[in-house]
This record gives C-alpha cells, structure tokens and sequence, in this order.
C-alpha cells in the first residue's frame, strides 16, 4: 500500500496533459518510497537504488528526475505547500487576511484522515532530516519556493493598493509558521490533533510571527510615537 502524502493533499493536475501527468505520478511514487526508507532506516541506511527498488522504477529513472536520493522528497513536501496555497486562493478578496490566512492553515493541516496519516510521514521524515545537512536542504528550499508563490495569493486577497513590503513580509511569516510548527512538533510525541499538535502550533505561530502587521490591522510595538 502507498503511503500518505505528507501534511497536506497534492494540488490538482490543471491542464497538464497525460505525459506529464504520468511523469507526475511518477515523481510522486520515488518521493513515497523516499519518505518511507528514510523514516525507517535514516538517510545513511537508503541509498538511490533502494529507493528505485521500492518505487518500481529503474535506477535510470530516478536519476532522470533527481539528481540524488535526498531530492527525491521534494515533490511530497512540495504538494504540502501547493495544497494550503490552494485553500487560500479559494478565500475572497476583501476577506480579512487573518481570518483567510488561519482558516486556510488549519484546514491544511487537519482536513481529512489522509492529512493527519500524511503528517506522521512528515514527522519521521524531518525526524531524519535532522541529522542529514541535503534533507534539510531541501526542506528549506522548498519552503522557500512555496514562500514565493505564495506572494501573488496574498496580494491577490490584499488588493492592489496594498503595500508591496506589507505582502512579502506577510508571506514569508506564514511559510515560517508552518514550518517552524512542523519542526517543532517533529521533535514531539504529540497527537496529530489537539494539544500540541501541527494546526494548534500553526495558528499560535501564525499569531505571534503576524500580530503585529499592518498589513493584518496589526498595532506597532512600543516605539515611539509622533506628537
């Protein structure tokens, strides 16, 4: 059986045509299989070829679409971000951003048995991430190209009179809240719901990281004010 997409469900085909579907899909199933020998016997212990092995693919396959065994995770963590990035594109514009922003975290990260299953890969996956410096590469850069698509969302839902900074500080500190949820509860035993969990730790990362925006309606710290 495959296992579950990490955190979040992969964004829908579109117009892709039937090639690149199917070169999708088999992107998606090295990534599974990449995910799944990790988490059970770290990245030192797995190497392309156990991965080719568990997908069934050649070692030439793989290698016509990663250039090493750590990349190969990145399809999964990618379809995470383009899922929640879905979720919000689905608000309004005009919708408060807050609102729009902590509604969309959460359903990304508690929407259905799939979701909550995915996490669990996710959290061995980071779990070996952690002791090997290209996983973590990869995690990072992937995160930061979900950071930059998640620019034209934001200020799609902003208006076009937003201020430009406000938009890019804004998706930067709700790419690290998801993030740094994640990491966190990786290093946890915490259920996948509830207290501790990756909405709850989301949404209070979210809060602390953009609370004081105005791009959100925020307040400024304790500076000084003009007379």
């Amino acid at each position: 059986m495959r296992s579950p997409r990490p955190y979040s469900p992969q964004a829908g085909p579109g117009a892709q045509s039937l090639t690149e579907r199917r070169k999708a899909a088999t992107q998606l199933d090295i990534a599974r299989a990449a995910c799944e020998l990790f988490a059970e016997h770290g990245p030192d212990g797995t190497t392309a070829e156990d991965i080719a092995h568990r997908a069934g693919v050649a070692l030439r396959t793989f290698y016509r679409y990663f250039r090493n065994k750590q990349e190969a995770v990145a399809p999964l963590l990618a379809g995470g971000g383009d899922a929640w990035r879905a979720l919000l594109a689905e608000e309004d514009p005009g919708t408060p951003l807050a609102e729009a922003l902590e509604r969309a975290v959460t359903r990304s990260l508690s929407d259905s048995q799939a979701v909550e299953e995915g996490l669990e890969v996710t959290r061995g996956l980071l779990r070996a991430a952690a002791t090997d410096e290209a996983l973590r590469a990869v995690w990072y850069r992937v995160n930061q190209d979900s950071e930059e698509r998640l620019v034209p969302v934001i200020a799609r839902l902003a208006g076009e009179d937003a201020d430009p900074l406000g938009i890019r500080l804004l998706a930067a500190a709700a790419t690290d809240a998801i993030r740094v949820a994640l990491e966190l509860w990786s290093t946890t035993d915490a259920p996948v719901s509830g207290s501790g969990s990756p909405p709850e730790l989301a949404v209070r990362c979210l809060h602390d990281l953009t609370g004081a925006m105005p791009l959100l309606g925020g307040v400024r710290g304790n500076g000084p004010t003009s007379a």
